[in-house]
């Protein structure tokens, strides 16, 4: 959540970016000035090495500098409320995911101080992170049906843990106790690393993590994966059924990463990063790294993305509102 000191520092910020030189997009494409890409979390995550590889790509065919920038903070928010009030010339855009453009709006005060839709121009997007359900190895369930069994059977007893409060891990079990109509205590914790590392210690039930967080572990028989909650079956584990094969309707929760440039940038310039985005997507080696860091491939184009995105809005804004979810 933002305090009024991160607001008054990232206002402070955001003008001071607006000072940058931009880029002439009526005009030649100047390889002199540098291109920002925000990435508004920690280095090192899914979104950072997403934005990273394909900056570099990007970078190749512009013959000039990408930046990427770390601005982590207030879930997301922090760094993009900086794009949204920063320049609107091309200089720079946002990598960012499901969180900062599906689910502040419904969560945050203020919705972070940003609208996800009035406030930017989609570019595309790239890649899911889907949830798979995993429980662990000693709780007598080997599939959905076993675990709403086990559920109806003792309401409340078992317990799933998430990322955090508002998370997108949190907002899938919502979302699934939903639809399965079942009672399953939530359990949050700070990130993905003690939720597994309690998960491995028996500690939590079962919880719905991206399947980066878990790979490791179903493969070598540490966690049993039982079901993932998306309209596709997961590249990783093609064998595992969605949660709508295994009976429970409706439950499709991919997290998902994309590039935006903040409103206003002229057509002439999100024209032209809109059809670099999509040729660095067409490479095989790209989309290779992609999987191997357990991204599944989802490219959709911008007039695609925007329809998407405002279906995931409304969607995640019915979950939280239905599940009476609280920021922490």
């Amino acid at each position: 959540m933002l305090n009024r000191r991160q607001f008054t520092a990232l206002a402070g910020g955001a003008a001071g970016a607006a000072l940058l030189p931009g880029l002439a997009f009526g005009q030649a494409w100047n390889p002199g000035k540098a291109v920002t890409v925000v990435v508004p979390y920690p280095a090192g995550g899914p979104t950072d090495s997403l934005a990273r590889l394909v900056s570099q790509e990007m970078a190749k065919e512009l013959g000039q500098t990408i930046v990427v920038e770390n601005v982590p903070g207030g879930a997301g928010a922090i760094g993009s409320l900086r794009v949204a009030r920063g320049p609107a010339d091309g200089s720079v855009l946002i990598a960012t995911t499901n969180q900062t453009h599906a689910t502040n709006i419904s969560l945050l005060p203020n919705g972070g101080g940003y609208d996800p839709v009035k406030d930017f121009a989609p570019i595309a997007l790239l890649a899911d992170l889907q949830h798979v359900l995993v429980v662990k190895n000693d709780l007598p369930v080997k599939n959905v049906a076993d675990l709403l069994a086990l559920a109806k059977k003792d309401p409340g007893k078992i317990n799933c843990g998430s990322t955090g409060q508002g998370s997108a891990s949190h907002l899938t079990l919502e979302l699934f106790k939903a639809k399965a109509g079942v009672n399953l205590t939530h359990v949050p914790y700070k990130g993905s690393a003690p939720l597994l590392q309690d998960l491995l210690g028996g500690h939590v039930d079962c919880s719905f993590a991206t399947t980066p967080t878990v790979l490791a572990q179903i493969q070598t028989g540490k966690l049993r994966a039982i079901a993932v909650a998306s309209p596709k079956r997961s590249p990783h584990l093609p064998e595992l059924p969605t949660i709508a094969e295994a009976g429970v309707k409706g439950v499709e929760a991919d997290a998902w990463l994309g590039f935006f440039a903040p409103a206003g940038v002229p057509e002439a310039g999100l024209a032209r990063y809109r059809q670099l985005v999509l040729d660095v997507m067409k490479s095989d080696a790209v989309r290779a790294t992609f999987h191997q860091q357990g991204m599944a491939v989802n490219v959709k184009n911008d007039k695609e993305f925007a329809a998407f995105l405002q279906d995931d809005i409304k969607r995640w804004a019915d979950v939280i509102k239905t599940a009476d979810v609280k920021p922490e």
